[in-house]
This record gives C-alpha cells, sequence and structure tokens, in this order.
C-alpha cells in the first residue's frame, strides 16, 4: 500500500490541526511524498518551518494525489469533502478524520463518493489544539475506526493497510451509525461529565480551595475539559442524539449510586461500585487472540463487509490487511471474552 512498484504513495493532508497535523507529520516522517494545506496561513508557515511541503491552495495540495485525508472543524467537512473530491481523480482515495460518521457517510452517499470516501476517526488525542501540539507518534497503538461502505470494501483495504502499516494503530472497522453510538459513551459523554465536574468547581464558593486539594481523581476527570469549547461543541452538536441517550444511561446509573448513598445503604453502593470497577478492570486488562480471515478480493463482498462490522462491534481490530493472488487476507484480534 506504502510504495508501489514504481512509485511511492503520494499524500495530502487538508486542515493540519491537531488530529490532521498529526497525521501530516507521521507520513512526512515515514518518508512518504506528503503536502500539506490549512486555511489558516500562519499555520501553512509553521508546517513550512518544520520542513514539510504545504501548499499555498488547497486544489495544489490534492492534485495528482492518490490518498487525501480531510481534517478541519466537524461542521467544515462537508464543503471540505465536495471541493477535494471535485479536485482529485476519481482512484484518489478519501477520509477523514473527524469525531462522528453518520453524518458525513450519508452526505458522501448522496453524492455517490462511497466507493472512494471512507469515513475514519482516530481516538487519539490531547486537550490541546492546532499544529503546534501535534505528534508523529500519536496514533501508535491506538483505536483507528474506519466506516467501510458496500461499494467501497476495494477503498477501505486499501486505506486499512496504510492506517496499520505507516501509523502503527489498530484498525476498528464499524458501520458509521454503530460508530456513533459507541463513542457517545466511549468518548462524548466523559466530556460532559468532565465539564460539569470542572464546571461545579469554578462555580463553587469553595474554587480556590477544591483546586488546591484536587488530586488525581479530580484532574483525571477533567483532563478533557481542557479541550477547546469550540471543538467540544462541535463534537457533541453532531452526535446530539446518540450522546443524549447514553447520557440516559449514565444519569439512571448515577441516580442509583446516589439513591443508595442517601438511603445509606452500603450494600448497594458497593455492588454498584463492583459492576463498574469490572469495566475498568476489563479496560486495563484486556486480553485478545489473533484470527486471520481471508475473503476472494472480487466476491463474497457482502459477508466481507459483515465479517468486517462485526469484528468492530465486538471489541475487535485489524492489525494487517493484505491483498494478494485474487485474495484480500485480514489478521483480526478478539478480547478472549468473544467467541
Amino acid at each position: 500500500m506504502v510504495d508501489g512498484p514504481d512509485a511511492p504513495l503520494r499524500a495530502a493532508v487538508v486542515g493540519t490541526g491537531l488530529i490532521g497535523g498529526s497525521v501530516l507529520l507521521r507520513l512526512h516522517a515515514a518518508g512518504l511524498d506528503v503536502t500539506g494545506w490549512d486555511p489558516d496561513e500562519a499555520t501553512r508557515r509553521r508546517a513550512r518551518s518544520t520542513g514539510v511541503p504545504t501548499a499555498e491552495r488547497l486544489v495544489d495540495a490534492v492534485a495528482d494525489r492518490d490518498v487525501v485525508f480531510l481534517g478541519g472543524p466537524l461542521p467544515t467537512l462537508p464543503a471540505t469533502l465536495v471541493e477535494v473530491a471535485a479536485a482529485t481523480d476519481d482512484d484518489c482515495l478519501l477520509t477523514d478524520v473527524g469525531s462522528t460518521k453518520a453524518e458525513l457517510a450519508a452526505f458522501a452517499g448522496a453524492r455517490g463518493l462511497t466507493h472512494r470516501f471512507v469515513p475514519g476517526h482516530p481516538m487519539a488525542g490531547t486537550d490541546r489544539a492546532g499544529l503546534g501540539a501535534a505528534l508523529p507518534e500519536l496514533f501508535a497503538g491506538a483505536a483507528w475506526v474506519l466506516c467501510p461502505a458496500a461499494d467501497g470494501l476495494a477503498a477501505f483495504r486499501r486505506l486499512a493497510a496504510l492506517v496499520t502499516e505507516v501509523f502503527a494503530a489498530r484498525v476498528v472497522p464499524m458501520a458509521a451509525d454503530r460508530h456513533d453510538a459507541v463513542v457517545a459513551l466511549a468518548s462524548h459523554v466523559p466530556h460532559l461529565l468532565a465539564g460539569a465536574l470542572a464546571g461545579a468547581a469554578e462555580r463553587s464558593a469553595l474554587r480556590d480551595a477544591v483546586l488546591t486539594l484536587a488530586a488525581g481523581s479530580f484532574r483525571d476527570g477533567t483532563r478533557v475539559a481542557g479541550t477547546p469549547p469550540q471543538r467540544t461543541a462541535n463534537m457533541l452538536g453532531g452526535n446530539r442524539d446518540e450522546v443524549l441517550a447514553a447520557l440516559a444511561g449514565v444519569t439512571a446509573f448515577l441516580d442509583e449510586l446516589a439513591g443508595a448513598l442517601r438511603a445509606g445503604d452500603g450494600d448497594a453502593l458497593t455492588a454498584r461500585y463492583a459492576e463498574a470497577g469490572a469495566a475498568r478492570l476489563a479496560l486495563a486488562g484486556r486480553l485478545h487472540h489473533e484470527r486471520v480471515r481471508s475473503f476472494p478480493a472480487g466476491g463474497d463482498l457482502a459477508g466481507e463487509l459483515a465479517w468486517l462490522r462485526g469484528l468492530g462491534v465486538a471489541g475487535g481490530h485489524l492489525s494487517a490487511c493484505q491483498v494478494d493472488a485474487g485474495a484480500v487476507t485480514y489478521t483480526a484480534h478478539l478480547p478472549h471474552t468473544v467467541g
């Protein structure tokens, strides 16, 4: 995927903030032919100062590229996708790095782009923003969701190989709507909770004393509250229905904890925390087993798509994707608790 027999992969990154910038820096560090573009002139200058090629115009950045990564604020991605698609050849692979997927996937489908656009979401980041916070190693070992479409498996295979080989990330294949439901609880609601805790501290009459005594639990629980506010608002608004549904489940569990505390029911409180602790322990010590699965490169596309999407929902991921001799072979990893 990375290098063909005669020509290296040519890539572009449009929108070079924290995530897009980290993609750009990693592609450059890997020795690929990559060009970046950002609407902010100062960001373009900063990229060039680090030795990374940057174009002055978006159309020049994406011209004659094999793959283009789309970054930038979530509300800008549909228009960026249309502009980049119009400026690239039909065999140019397109993907994005936004934190919600269903709306953009539907937008791409309505415009006949799903054969070459693969919605993506690298599950990595920091509470800082901009190219100055970007890190070329940000995605190593991270989950990177890719959402294959029925007519886009060839594009998915190319992108999965690139993500595993160059970024050393774990590819998690999912349907776009399932992604949004999962990240609502795994990522978006934690931003709400962090904001609520930090906001309550900010409003407290004992604010300064609270911050003086704030230890690891407060720091860990409020870390993402330091994310740029507009970025968080875009993320939450872009996945509103799923976030509210997930929040209802969190609120119900919180009500059980509060009810047990209010009633002085130590046994119920202990039981609820034991239940919560099981998830925390599973997160820290998940073991996986490896499976290798092959499909005909040109046949059983429905079966391949169903297997890929099922893998992601089951908590699995891909560490490799190879296409040769008319077959595609995936190296998959599933939690030991799964089948």
